[in-house]
């Protein structure tokens, strides 16, 4: 298989899992989002640190944590995940999955004005357009629900600022996720402490079934990030973005076919819109990789979900 193929069949894999996760978080009740995400953090340190083992990986990770800078940043990054990671389960658990595909279906463009304002980077004329029918509308879905989408745009603005600590520190997939969930590791054993403590904790409380899969919590975090990994080094950056509205279209359809979340007709053309956005946006990338270098770029590890 030439390594093209591997790579994108690697994206399909990767962005196919996350699209899943809708699926998976609600097996995990009764655990409450904190101890979820605690479990998560947990296992995926402990998952990930037998791969760093046989990877031979160490040496990696001793390089991002003696640098205090990186460090820093990581600690940053480390935060926001754990922020995204807890109103995502939130969302799936409270009936709001359609809401969550939102904030990732946005959030390509949440990443762009991140760089305008960041790294003073210009935007092309239809990355403006991209934008600004985006804002239209999360207007027209704040006035279908009542209220802003705060847990899409929750999730994206916390995706998007850790894609940004991951653009300032650059490592591979394994070695930065060990250090990010290493340095949330106290606060998620301090959750579970007290979770237990106080009689609310559900690790081996609720069935041999229910502890098995928070501990597979861990795998499903690493796995489709080693994926992406796999696909961002094969092929170009273009390929990758196009693969990745993959992920919320799965989820909003979980939400609507599989959960019966509603879709009135209001929701639907504020939907439509992000659509004909990520339309623009599409065309723009596509047309701008191909008048560059046709040269394979690294991505960003994202590891949003």
């Amino acid at each position: 298989m030439d390594e093209r193929r591997l790579g994108i069949l690697s994206g399909l894999a990767a962005y196919s899992l996350w699209g899943l996760f809708p699926l998976y978080f609600p097996l995990l009740e009764p655990a409450g989002g904190l101890e979820i995400v605690a479990h998560r953090v947990l296992w995926s340190l402990l998952f990930v640190g037998l791969l760093l083992t046989v990877l031979r990986k160490w040496g990696q990770v001793r390089a991002l944590v003696t640098d205090r800078r990186r460090l820093l940043v990581l600690l940053g990054a480390a935060v926001l995940i754990a922020a995204n990671w807890l109103v995502f389960v939130y969302g799936v658990n409270s009936g709001h999955v359609v809401e969550t595909s939102l904030g990732y279906f946005i959030n390509p463009l949440v990443s762009v004005l991140l760089g305008v304002v960041v790294f003073s980077e210009r935007l092309r004329p239809l990355q403006w357009a991209a934008v600004g029918i985006a804002a239209v509308a999360v207007v027209v879905l704040t006035v279908d629900y009542g209220r802003p989408p705060w847990i899409a745009l929750t999730l994206a603005g916390t995706f998007g600022l850790y894609g940004l600590m991951k653009k300032i520190v650059r490592t591979d997939a394994a070695p930065g996720l060990f250090v990010e969930t290493a340095l949330v590791a106290l606060p998620a054993v301090g959750v579970l402490a007290v979770a237990h403590a106080g009689g609310d904790g559900t690790f081996g409380n609720a069935g041999a079934g229910h502890a098995s899969l928070l501990v597979l919590s861990g795998v499903a975090t690493a796995v489709p990030l080693l994926l992406f990994a796999a696909a961002a080094s094969r092929v170009p950056l273009s390929t990758v973005g196009l693969l990745q509205y993959l992920t919320p279209s799965m989820q909003l359809a979980i939400g609507v076919f599989v959960y019966g979340e509603p879709m009135p007709p209001a929701r639907l053309v504020g939907f439509a819109i992000v659509w004909v956005a990520l339309a623009v946006f599409t065309v723009d990338m596509v047309r701008h990789a191909r008048a560059g270098s046709r040269r394979v770029t690294p991505a960003t590890v994202p590891a949003g979900l």
